[in-house]
């Protein structure tokens, strides 16, 4: 059985090879990837302890509301009244187990969808370049290398291309270390082996290949993780920590109203146990206990949400973050386009030469403009075109039958391995021909990339690129008279063809070769021109749809891309960003640091739509701009140089299919299907989130507001409590608990995206919700008032009948209050509430839990409920709608 080498940094790489039992241009067979499976395990850490149940259930006994209902039951059972003391006890086990249910669900929420999000290796295996999940990954894999990976195992480095490698995690060390392929002598600490890349860091530039020797908790971060004790701490949001802090706000507050109506009762002759009960009721149902766990419900209710929308949230506090996105940046490729690319021609010193066929298909035709068909291996600049195109290339196409094929890489790469194939030229058998010696991976401040090819004795460079920058290192130039010197004249007429072509919309890059003697030469100095290759990435179909919901919402969509400003504006006006031809494109290099800016050129940029030839570092100046314009700023992003810009902006979105992992790594959110639409879903999502905290919030205060008034004004008044200890308890425990939880997991309100975004600094309550929470409260406490007063004066039933009727007017009132929680500009009948589903069914169950309290022998007892007779019944239900009817009237002349 292969063993794992101790010291792999202190061998050649052939040595690697040969101990691991591997060849590298084979790779592992499947019989010994599940051989070395069996006896190395899957390529996983140990998992972090995960809250138990038991953890859980402790937590909500933590909560000091339950400190005061045991206080109030541990009183009730000293003055030996039994029956308030178990029941008491019985509301604080049905409270705790509400919250645990509720809590428990959440957390495992959480956890399913922390699983949802995974990362990919690239691997050679029985001769054919697979991507698979990481931790499928075993020793012996061999690895192809790109910028932006995240390394998942420890490997052993075989071939480097100007490989630069981020070990802060392992090292501190922020400086990108550069790596190679050579041994190394002795035993050298971590960070001087330049020959490894380990598990958890990343690749920030350049290319190559490399060898797992070692995987799990056999790696070095494995080893680190045996150190420490694993174990995460539930993570807070901002709005969480808001809704605390309200809850200590509300606790000191009710203290002090609770202590006034204890004491107002005592001193107008009340019995003191009867005014104590009342008074740690009233505490108890003032505050909304159930905040911290329906806002947890409601935020991993909406990140569910999200996920079934293709956005996987990596962290909890983006989700109300995004409620208040503005302005959304967003990249061109993949995200407003399909990053379906197809090379659809080929434009050099013989014309313009049309491929026919779309996406994956390996069969088609090249055709001159006249419609003449060619075989372009007669043509030799456009063989030379498709062999720069197929050589200066790291993706893979591997056909899968007569006209479709399997790809792994960057849709660019891939789309010339199709044009290349359908002229029946195959990088493989090129490769064996022209075999690669190394490559200059792509420069994002040149925008070219090069590889070194073997020619006999001599070398062939294989260059592609931005087509001016391609142009402005281009001495020659090859047309069917050979190769010919190119002068400024020639490099602008190309330069204009590169214009024009990419002002239909077209991606457009330029292509160049020339023959060296010497590999350590630059690759981009004087180089022969070829032509240029156009590719067609028609815009998403959805994407005009979404970017006019953004306008009505507020949010204004920027476009910043590094391609061309003429491609930009092409594109930006197909999908509804811009209708006009000559609109404003900004260039990448006016972005400066924004201390510098005149108050001209701030403005230019702040009204500008399109950023074209926009590098990364130059999107972090684009974000400083609009944030010190206080707005809250979503930014999208693919690659590793895009990590910094992800992390500045205030909603980071990286690509899930074409993003690197070091940039899903950076962001807040990952696109799993890469679409613009599927951000403004999840903006729509945050914001429906926290409209639902705030609407359950209301509902919670201005019911028990009502309460509190009612008994507060009863007690001042030295008149008949119109509500018991236990029946608040009870109310609270019917109609904070269940509408509460509906409404905190309700869709979003129709007109949801036709709001401007709300303030990022906005309280949860504003002091309009302030005024609609006393303004509700005081007309519940009216209605509970004139109920109690109607029955016992008007209709002559004694106290506790009356009492029945006040205390069943406060239960159906507060259901009926939930509808005052829809929008105000949606419809009466049809809204967010009335079509929640959840909220039907808590109204049913409470409903029942209601007249349970008068019908049921036992709890009619210990509620000390009399059962309501017909004239009670029509009085309970006239005067419970009084509120609904308020609020609706409320609806139509104070709109949002």
């Amino acid at each position: 059985m292969t063993q794992l080498p101790e010291t792999p940094w202190s061998v050649s790489s052939q040595e690697i090879l040969k101990t691991l039992e591997v060849d590298r241009q084979t790779g592992l067979s499947q019989t010994q990837v599940e051989t070395f499976r069996q006896k190395y395990g899957m390529n996983r850490l140990q998992q972090a302890q995960q809250r138990g149940a038991g953890e859980i259930l402790l937590d909500q006994f933590k909560s000091p509301i339950i400190g005061l209902l045991a206080g109030a039951a541990v009183l009730s059972f000293v003055l030996q009244d039994w029956v308030e003391g178990v029941a008491i006890i019985v509301a604080i086990l049905v409270n705790t187990i509400i919250g645990f249910f509720t809590e428990f669900q959440a957390t495992r929420s959480m956890e399913a969808l922390q699983k949802l999000s995974h990362t990919t290796t690239k691997v050679r295996r029985d001769r054919q370049l697979q991507e698979i999940p990481s931790e499928e990954l075993v020793p012996g894999d061999i690895i192809i290398l790109d910028s932006g990976d995240m390394i998942a195992a420890d490997l052993r480095i075989l071939e480097a291309n100007s490989l630069n490698v981020n070990e802060s995690s392992l090292t501190g060390e922020s400086v990108p270390v550069s790596k190679h392929a050579k041994p190394l002598e002795g035993d050298p600490p971590l960070a001087d082996r330049l020959n490894m890349l380990y598990k958890g860091t990343a690749i920030t530039q350049g290319s190559g290949e490399a060898v797992v020797v070692a995987t799990g908790m056999k790696t070095q971060l494995g080893r680190i993780s045996e150190l420490t004790t694993q174990g995460t701490e539930s993570e807070q949001t901002p709005l969480e920590k808001r809704l605390d802090d309200l809850g200590k706000r509300l606790i000191q507050l009710t203290l002090l109203i609770v202590i006034f109506v204890a004491i107002s009762g005592i001193i107008g002759g009340r019995d003191l146990i009867l005014m104590v009960q009342t008074a740690i009721a009233l505490a108890v149902g003032a505050v909304p206990e159930g905040l911290p766990i329906v806002a947890t419900v409601a935020l991993a209710r909406g990140m569910w949400r999200m996920a079934k929308r293709q956005a996987l949230i990596n962290r909890l506090s983006a989700v109300e973050t995004l409620g208040a996105t503005g302005i959304i940046c967003t990249d061109k490729t993949g995200t407003l386009t399909e990053n379906q690319m197809t090379a659809n021609s080929i434009i050099t010193a013989l014309g313009e030469v049309e491929i026919e066929g779309e996406g994956l298909e390996v069969k088609g035709r090249f055709r001159l403009s006249d419609g003449q068909s060619i075989n372009p291996l007669d043509h030799e600049w456009v063989k030379a075109a498709l062999e720069v195109g197929v050589l200066c290339n790291n993706a893979a196409l591997q056909p899968q039958g007569s006209n479709e094929s399997r790809v792994v890489g960057d849709p660019m790469e891939v789309a010339l391995l199709v044009a290349a194939a359908k002229a029946e030229l195959y990088r493989d058998e090129l490769l064996q021909n022209l075999p690669e010696v190394k490559e200059d991976a792509f420069d994002p401040d040149l925008k070219m990339m090069a590889t070194w090819h073997q020619v006999g004795d001599d070398y062939r460079v294989a260059v592609k690129g931005a087509p001016e920058s391609v142009l402005n290192q281009a001495t020659q130039i090859l047309t069917p008279d050979g190769v010919e010197s190119m002068d400024e004249s020639i490099r602008n007429v190309w330069q204009q063809r590169s214009e024009h072509l990419a002002s239909q919309g077209l991606r457009i890059l330029g292509l160049a070769q020339k023959t060296i003697s010497t590999h350590q030469a630059s690759p981009y100095d004087n180089l022969t021109f070829i032509g240029l290759v156009s590719l067609l990435d028609p815009p998403r179909q959805e994407v005009c749809g979404a970017i006019e919901n953004c306008q009505k919402a507020g949010i204004r969509v920027i476009m910043v891309t590094g391609d061309q400003a003429m491609t930009a504006r092409n594109i930006g006006k197909a999908v509804g960003l811009t209708t006009d031809d000559t609109v404003d494109v900004v260039q990448g290099q006016d972005l400066k640091n924004i201390k510098t800016l005149s108050g001209a050129e701030r403005q230019r940029l702040l009204d500008a739509s399109i950023f074209a030839r926009v590098s990364p570092e130059q999107k972090l100046n684009l974000i400083a701009l609009h944030q010190s314009n206080n707005t809250v700023v979503a930014m999208t992003g693919d690659g590793v140089n895009d990590a910094p810009a992800l992390k500045k902006a205030d909603i980071g979105v990286a690509m899930g299919q074409r993003g690197t992992q070091v940039a899903q790594e950076a962001a807040d959110m990952v696109l799993q299907d890469d679409a613009f639409a599927s951000i403004v879903e999840a903006v729509e999502q945050g914001r429906a989130i926290f409209d639902n905290i705030r609407k359950f919030t209301i509902y919670l205060l201005s019911g028990n507001v009502g309460e509190i008034l009612a008994v507060g004004i009863m007690a001042f008044l030295n008149a008949p409590l119109p509500l018991l200890p236990l029946q608040i308890l009870y109310i609270n425990f019917v109609n904070d608990a269940f509408p509460a939880l509906a409404l905190g997991v309700g869709e979003a309100a129709p007109t949801i995206m036709e709001r401007p975004p709300r303030n990022p600094q906005e309280s949860v309550l504003t002091r309009r919700h302030w005024a609609e929470i006393i303004g509700y409260g005081g007309v519940i406490a009216a209605v509970i008032l004139g109920a109690f007063i109607w029955a016992w004066q008007g209709l002559g039933m004694n106290e506790t009948e009356a009492v029945t009727v006040s205390f069943m007017t406060l239960g159906f009132t507060r259901l009926w209050h939930v509808f005052n929680m829809r929008d105000s500009n949606s419809g009466f009948f049809r809204n967010e509430i009335t079509q929640n589903l959840y909220v039907w069914g808590a109204l049913i169950l409470c409903s029942g839990l209601l007249l349970l309290a008068v019908y049921l022998p036992g709890l009619s007892d210990v509620l000390n409920t009399a059962s309501p007779s017909l004239p009670a019944w029509l009085l309970i239900l006239g005067m419970s709608f009084i509120p609904l009817v308020f609020g609706q009237i409320f609806k139509l002349f104070s709109p949002d």
